[in-house]
């Protein structure tokens, strides 16, 4: 293999997520990310109108009725020599177990903030999975066309909630319908440029305090992700978008090296290819009725029927169909690099946090299962639907779209679903009857904690006669317990203190989950 080539085509690639809370206009500053690097020609409008084009990342027909974004989309362009690998997020919180799955596939994060709002509950969330991850995170603050806070207020509040000091890399004149664009701080190099003379005295007194007052520019804390360059525009008018792009291909890290399970460090240059299953989406082609695994390459260069493994299997698959994704659209693609996300033609084989490597087998990090907060009962409101009821729980299970649970020996009959947020149950709902013809009848049930649980004596039945609980099996036959309330976990706990509780799910071998 071409050694050169490979860090070559690595150190062009920038792979990176949008995080914010609902309505801080993500899917618009994608849209204009997109428009501005060539890779559409007109961006669409999130609120449709009769004529508008839809956006290109919410391809659902339910993101495009709601005006929302529910699953996770990969948007690849070209800009100034640079390929960038957009994952686009669910804003809603009810979707937030995707998203998290999402950024560990991601190298930066950019961090969206309506200007008038500041930051929001699900930005804090979701920048605290960021931190855990240790990726640089972007600052943008959206909105500048309509009347908002002040910038130092913006910032100060990231600073003070986030705990993450700001480094402004552009400044805006004005807003509202004052606003007159954004003034470019630094110059190529990142060095702080001369005081612009025609720039309105309040924005020179702002300036001035920033460069006495505020945090100097150091890359290593920006990769470090302790520093977040901030940038200032309206995504809608398309005010300060390209002056972000310029800076964040400059800025933002080019793939990293990722832990195995066994604390090894894979580098992205590393010959031999491998990469990870971060997400699974079923019929995205209502035609075909297909499954697609999005894989984020990590190391070695991929091509068009490469032969893989999978830990613990003995046969390596064949890998000959991978695509390029955008939003729903996709086109088979001969070779990829690290970095880059493409799609694989599913056949059930693959799950959520899967590692494919050539060679000896090993596994990346495990991707977790969070516990669910909403739970209901299932069935099919037509008896004569049960196979496509059962076949649409079990796809959109895999997808990592809700977490099915089963009666003791119980297999399918009356599954118990959870999720995150109501919202995921309304979406389960609308993809069952569309996708799969199944109606269902949804029994909300009154438990609100779940925790895995394990430990010397744990008897499922004597323990629900002990304590207010429900126990239940997951996918992989793990006991896991259903409590009404916080108080009920904790009584639960203190009985039985040297029992392990946990809010995410245990890793199953492969032997036991195929």
């Amino acid at each position: 293999m071409d050694e050169h080539k490979l860090r070559l085509e690595t150190s062009r690639r920038r792979t990176f997520a949008i995080i914010s809370h609902p309505d801080a206009g993500k899917t618009t500053l994608t849209e204009k990310l997109l428009l501005h690097g060539g890779a559409i020609h007109l961006a669409g409008a999130v609120k449709a109108r009769g004529a508008q084009r839809h956006v290109t990342s919410d391809w659902m027909e339910l993101e495009r009725q709601r005006g929302i974004s529910v699953t996770s989309s990969v948007l690849q362009f070209e800009h100034r020599g640079f390929r960038m690998n957009l994952i686009d997020t669910p804003g809603h919180q009810d979707f937030s177990e995707d998203t998290y799955r999402t950024l560990a596939a991601a190298d930066a994060a950019v961090m969206l903030i309506d200007s008038a709002k500041g930051v929001e509950a699900q930005t804090r969330k979701l920048f605290q999975v960021c931190r855990r991850r240790g990726i640089p995170i972007f600052t943008f603050v959206n909105k500048l066309d309509r009347l908002g806070r002040e910038p130092f207020d913006n910032l100060h509040e990231v600073e003070e909630v986030l705990g993450i000091r700001t480094c402004p890399i552009t400044w805006p004149l004005g807003q509202g319908q004052e606003f007159k664009g954004v003034l470019q701080l630094f110059d190529a190099s990142f060095r702080r440029r001369a005081m612009d003379g025609a720039a309105p005295a309040k924005v020179r007194e702002e300036i001035e305090l920033l460069e006495t007052a505020g945090d100097p520019f150091d890359r290593e804390k920006v990769l470090k992700g302790e520093l977040s360059p901030a940038f200032f525009g309206s995504a809608l008018t398309e005010v300060g978008v390209d002056e972000f792009l310029d800076a964040f291909v400059r800025l933002a890290p080019q793939p990293g090296p990722r832990l195995r399970v066994d604390g090894v460090a894979v580098d992205p240059t590393e010959p031999r290819f491998s990469g990870f299953v971060f997400k699974i989406q079923a019929n995205m082609d209502p035609a075909h009725r297909d499954r697609l695994a999005f894989l984020r390459v990590c190391s070695g260069r991929f091509y068009r029927g490469i032969d893989a493994r999978l830990p613990g299997e003995e046969k390596p698959l064949r890998l000959s169909m991978p695509h390029q994704l955008f939003g729903a659209d996709r086109q088979v693609i001969e070779e990829a690099w690290p970095g880059d996300v493409i799609g694989l033609f599913d056949t059930g084989a693959l799950r959520i946090g899967d590692t494919l490597c050539e060679g000896p087998a090993f596994e990346y990090a495990e991707l977790p299962r969070f516990s669910p907060e909403i739970f209901a009962r299932v069935r099919a409101k037509d008896a004569l639907k049960r196979k496509q009821f059962e076949k649409g729980l079990e796809q959109l299970s895999q997808e990592g779209a809700i977490q099915i649970f089963h009666a003791r020996g119980g297999g399918m009959r009356d599954p118990i679903v959870g999720a995150v947020g109501a919202l995921q149950l309304e979406v389960l709902q609308y993809r069952l009857l569309h996708e799969y013809g199944a109606d269902l009848v949804l029994e909300r049930l009154p438990y609100q904690v779940a925790r895995w649980v394990s430990g010397a004596g744990f008897d499922p039945a004597r323990f629900e006669a002990e304590v207010d609980a429900l126990c239940v099996e997951d996918r992989d036959q793990n006991p896991i317990a259903l409590f009404k309330s916080e108080w009920n976990l904790s009584y639960a706990m203190g009985r039985h203190p040297s029992w392990t509780w946990a809010p995410t799910a245990p890793v199953a071998p492969l032997s036991k989950r195929r």
